[in-house]
């Protein structure tokens, strides 16, 4: 049975929807798509580097108005709303935001399942947010962590990286540290 075309929804309608349901939804041209990790869970080693991500921005960011935040925060992008594995936030925090105000940085953890689309789809999306100043897209398979930061046009560093005096999130901050 064909299910019939749903009206695409504003983002204040799919935020009021969201409210609603027991999994996080992205909102993909006006229509709700559940996120990949709602339908089948993360794996415990895409888990595990998103704790350790959290803890560690959380420690750097001490002190700072910048704070990190889950995928249960969205970023809004010129599709809708994204839910990246991780974000760091500055500025005054609202509580009763679903959304990140002023996201610097975005992080995602690349899993065999997302990877295509977090490289480009969703990178694409995060590069046009005028907030945004670093995207870090972290291989789950690999020890790898790829770059992405603005200039005349987004540019990408690929490997182990040691941090330089610009790979600042807020404050006096490295956006990321060698392990």
């Amino acid at each position: 049975m064909a299910e019939k075309a749903r009206r695409p929804m504003t983002i204040d309608e799919f935020f009021e929807w969201q409210k609603h349901q027991d999994r996080n939804y992205e909102l993909v041209d006006g229509l709700p798509v559940m996120t990949v990790r709602a339908m089948t869970g993360a794996t415990d080693r895409h888990d595990s580097i998103t704790v350790n991500t959290i803890a560690a921005f959380g420690n750097q960011l001490r002190g700072t108005s910048c704070r990190p935040k889950t995928s249960d925060t969205s970023i809004l992008t010129s599709r809708g709303t994204r839910r990246p594995d991780v974000l760091i936030e500055c500025g005054k925090p609202d509580p009763r935001s679903m959304t990140a105000d002023d996201p610097r940085a975005v992080i995602e953890i690349l899993s065999p399942s997302t990877t295509r689309y977090d490289r480009f789809q969703k990178l694409a999306e995060y590069q046009q947010h005028p907030a945004v100043k670093v995207v870090l897209l972290v291989d789950s398979e690999a020890p790898q962590v790829t770059i992405w930061r603005p200039g005349p046009e987004w540019l990408g560093d690929r490997g182990s990286h040691q941090p330089r005096r610009d790979d600042r999130v807020g404050g006096d901050r490295h956006v990321a540290r060698a392990g």
